[in-house]
């Protein structure tokens, strides 16, 4: 294997075994009987066992905490999950070097202390909102923390402070997006830089959102359990993203084997963090799939990089013996002439046997529209060979969201 680690990166890991026993019940129950102090080489440290998501949540309510209780100034919990929640502590070290990662992540951006930076993720128990303005202040820009939600006061608020960065999901900034050419504002609006977080989005949505906000724009990458958003972006040389090597170790496995892959093959994203004190993680399973960039970046930079996210191992649905991943449904909807970003699949189970319907946006009517859902359905048999209902709507008729965007139906279970 080709997977690498940085010197300094495995002596940080090395230095946290010293006592992580000690320090966290959690890693010495999930460590048990095994000699952390025999790890000397990155083979023996890809023989330790993953951290999954189900073991954070058994810990809850501060069951991964690996420092007293006095030292924990914050808690997050991840968003999405059903049941038990993950609550992930933090230590007053651990917000400053969230906010350092997120800084860095501006500057990477080309954003500056002049900017003015608007910020629509959620706060809370959620990572994002707060995540976005701690990095506005730790960079001296100004933040306007909107949190999500109220398009009018949103645009009214965007056009009377002037605001030049937005940050948000792919969904909330598409629909401002549609919001501002529908009311014919765009004059009006300030924005230069979009930075882009919590959900993957395909390329035609991408250059729809760079294009009617005339922005441009970048990918954050991050997790409640490592930080949240900001622990890497992509930078103006590439789309791919670096990963602070300061802050985390990624590995890149294969999701069946769990055996790392050659660096530039696919695989599913395992982060370890390097300086955590709060709720450190080894070898944290994601369910993000990407890949490792080889090789140096245009823009100079020694922080490794991963591509863009092409899905998670639980979006994979399979329809008629097919796998396949909201990447690759957004590939060939991008390949479809006529058809717009938005779209939306409903499976379900009629008579004995699947059928997948694929909801697309078009400005197409008439015989045109049934020429680009043809074109679509004959993409679909020849990319992934099974063949999908594809049925065209008018541009605004799927739903918009202000957080996530579920695209993805399926009915049978």
């Amino acid at each position: 294997m080709t997977h690498s680690i940085m010197p300094e990166q495995f002596d940080a890991i090395l230095k946290q075994f010293v006592d992580l026993k000690e320090r966290s019940p959690f890693y010495a129950k999930k460590f048990e009987g095994i000699d952390l102090s025999a790890v000397k080489t990155l083979e023996d440290f890809q023989k330790l066992p993953f951290t999954e998501k189900g073991d954070l949540r058994e810990a809850y309510p501060l069951g991964l905490a690996a420092v007293p209780p006095e030292k924990i100034v914050r808690i997050h919990s991840s968003s999405g999950t059903t049941g038990t929640p993950v609550i992930i502590p933090y230590t007053q070290k651990d917000v400053d070097d969230w906010a350092i990662q997120f800084a860095r992540c501006y500057e990477y951006a080309g954003i500056t202390p002049s900017d003015r930076i608007h910020i629509t993720p959620g706060y809370g128990l959620w990572t994002a909102g707060i995540g976005f303005q701690l990095g506005a202040e730790k960079l001296g820009a100004m933040a306007i923390p909107m949190g999500p939600g109220n398009t009018d006061k949103q645009l009214q608020m965007m056009q009377d402070m002037e605001s030049t960065v937005l940050c948000a999901t792919s969904s909330y900034a598409l629909l401002l997006a549609e919001e501002i050419a529908k009311r014919g504002i765009k004059d009006t609006i300030k924005l230069r830089k979009g930075v882009i977080g919590s959900e993957r989005w395909g390329e035609k949505m991408r250059a729809r959102i760079a294009d009617e906000l005339g922005v441009e724009l970048y990918d954050i990458y991050g997790l409640t359990e490592v930080y949240g958003p900001g622990i890497g972006i992509n930078c103006k040389a590439d789309s791919a993203m670096h990963i602070w090597a300061d802050y985390v170790f990624v590995e890149i496995v294969d999701p069946e084997t769990g055996l790392p892959v050659e660096d530039g093959q696919p695989g599913e994203i395992v982060l370890t963090t390097l300086q955590k004190e709060g709720a450190p993680l080894v070898r944290f399973r994601t369910h993000d799939l990407s890949r490792i960039v080889p090789g140096e970046c245009d823009c100079g930079s020694h922080h490794p990089r991963i591509d863009i996210i092409t899905g998670r191992t639980d979006d994979m649905v399979k329809v008629k013996g097919v796998n396949m991943f909201p990447a690759q449904i957004e590939e060939i909807i991008a390949f479809t002439d006529g058809a717009s970003s938005e779209y939306q699949v409903m499976i379900d189970h009629m008579d004995g046997r699947d059928i997948m319907t694929v909801f697309f946006e078009t400005e197409a009517v008439g015989e045109e529209k049934a020429a680009v859902e043809a074109q679509m359905q004959a993409l679909f048999k020849a990319k992934l060979n099974m063949t999908p209902v594809a049925k065209g709507v008018a541009v605004g008729e799927l739903p918009r969201s202000e957080k996530k965007t579920r695209r993805i139906f399926d009915n049978r279970y």
